[in-house]
């Protein structure tokens, strides 16, 4: 039994275009909305979440579409791939022109260590009640009576080796203020607030028209059995999509606090040069409808499969005990995305605030443990079973979570790395396999759809968590609640997970395909 590799990475290229936009939007846009509209934590959540709000909603419609859409040249799911990257890379660039008309409208105290920007952010909130990231409410009157004090403050500081770290005093202090200032300046004037969000619509729509049709088009053209493998491919491909912009991210420095007014033109011109580049390497490489009749035609040979007439609409129903399982299935993706993305969307700012360290190395770190690991858990899910390789990566997720929660500024940046990629490494378990468990209960015309209610799962999850985690982050004056949380979600994820029944590969189909290779 051997997957064919290279159709897989090929196809893995719209999942490699799909990760390197949203490494790039769950980085960056969280940093724009408080640093420069001084968004609270709680109303930038709200913003991060309307793509899974507009997802809960329309992955499972354009995932049924492409279904449908059975007569176009190209294949059900290359026409949504092609249309929606295109849109959301014009629109990403147009991102960074509002960005740039915001940094405009707060010229005055966006400069970073500039005396005079410090004394301007000093006047206008000399005596507004502020918060620092631990927790602390202060006054700048109260905490710098005299302002050169606070004026003299720098972002950095040199040590005596001669390298730098970012300043306490900075970001507990300078921040809170120039977020205030920039929340004065958006509420008298709020257009281009009112245009990104515009823009940013825009560009989660045109994301959300082909993320399902994308990531049916892996079990399209792979057999039952081979899923897991061909997932972990594809997880694979959208990791390096990861990998790539996480090093961009380094390379232009955007988590720098030096850079925390930076402008996203050239960054996000990149990001969407990339992204189009990989639309065309698929468009040039993958044969939808070719790959996809011959998969259908093996694994009727095989016995796999029935028959179907899609026109007709002639598709297998799930027996009670199979919706049961999916259902228990789908609440489980559901707590496991509750936990893990409320550390992706925060932890740009959770890294600086709380713990004083670079988060694009971290997230690097966690990025490069999770791309060694599909292959792995994907081997290994055929020997053991998917429902226990994904429990085994549960229990590293929560694991790692919980100890991080007891970091702070100072801790060891090693044990925080170390954490991270048991986090990859447990993520990429759990993604590998509970994909293939929920498209391996239905059947070959009903696959675009399916795939809309394991995106529904996660990200009805995603509207939640970044608005529940900002509230608590909010409500107690304190980052820190962040791993906590998470790490509880995740747990109760291992409970639901327990009760599932079905979604293994079948061993009857395995025997089946033993003498049977793929490879080109």
């Amino acid at each position: 039994m051997k997957l064919n590799y290279r159709r897989t990475i090929l196809v893995g290229f719209a999942f490699f275009l799909i990760s390197a936009f949203w490494q790039a939007y769950d980085a960056t846009i969280p940093v724009i909305l408080t640093n420069k509209f001084g968004m609270s934590q709680t109303w930038s959540g709200v913003i991060m979440a309307l793509d899974n709000i507009l997802a809960v909603f329309m992955l499972p419609i354009f995932g049924a579409l492409s279904d449908k859409c059975i007569k176009s040249k190209t294949g059900k799911r290359t026409p949504f791939i092609t249309i929606g990257a295109t849109i959301a890379a014009i629109a990403l660039i147009a991102l960074s022109f509002v960005d740039n008309a915001q940094l405009k409208n707060i010229a005055d105290v966006a400069a970073i260590d500039d005396p005079a920007a410090l004394s301007v952010i000093y006047d206008q909130q000399i005596d507004t009640k502020l918060t620092t990231p631990d927790g602390e409410e202060f006054t700048l009157r109260e905490k710098f009576p005299n302002k050169e004090n606070f004026t003299s403050i720098t972002s950095e500081i040199e040590l005596p080796s001669g390298d730098t770290e970012s300043n306490r005093d900075y970001t507990n202090y300078v921040a809170p203020a120039r977020q205030a200032c920039a929340a004065d300046a958006t509420a008298k004037n709020n257009v281009n607030l009112i245009l990104f969000v515009v823009l940013l619509l825009m560009v989660l729509i045109a994301m959300s028209v082909f993320r399902s049709p994308a990531v049916a088009l892996m079990p399209d053209v792979t057999i039952k059995p081979l899923r897991s493998k061909a997932n972990a491919v594809i997880n694979l491909m959208g990791t390096a999509g990861g990998i790539l912009v996480l090093v961009l991210g380094i390379v232009f420095a955007t988590s720098s606090v030096k850079n925390s007014m930076m402008s996203y033109t050239l960054y996000y011109g990149v990001i969407a040069a990339i992204m189009v580049g990989a639309l065309v390497i698929f468009r040039l490489t993958v044969k939808e409808p070719k790959w996809a009749a011959e998969m259908q035609q093996k694994s009727l040979e095989l016995g796999i499969e029935e028959e179907e007439d899609e026109e007709k609409g002639d598709k297998r129903r799930l027996t009670w005990s199979e919706r049961k399982s999916l259902l228990l299935i789908l609440v489980s993706v559901a707590l496991w995305y509750i936990g893990y993305n409320a550390v992706t969307s925060k932890y740009s700012l959770y890294a600086g605030r709380v713990l004083d360290m670079d988060y694009n190395t971290t997230m690097l770190i966690a990025q490069g443990a999770a791309i060694v690991s599909y292959l792995p858990a994907g081997m290994i899910a055929s020997k053991v079973g998917r429902k226990k390789t994904i429990l085994a990566g549960v229990v590293m997720l929560t694991a790692a979570f919980g100890i991080a929660s007891f970091l702070r500024a100072g801790s060891s940046v090693m044990l925080m790395n170390v954490l991270f990629a048991l986090a990859g490494i447990g993520w990429a378990t759990i993604n590998v396999n509970s994909f293939p468990m929920v498209v391996e209960m239905c059947s070959g015309g009903d696959i675009g759809k399916y795939t809309g209610y394991y995106y529904t799962a996660s990200m009805t999850a995603q509207i939640v968590t970044p608005v529940l985690s900002g509230w608590l982050m909010d409500a107690t004056g304190r980052m820190t609640v962040l791993f906590p949380y998470a790490a509880v979600f995740v747990a109760l994820a291992f409970v639901t997970m327990k009760l599932v029944k079905h979604g293994d590969a079948k061993p009857e189909a395995k025997k089946g395909l033993e003498a049977l290779n793929v490879d080109d």
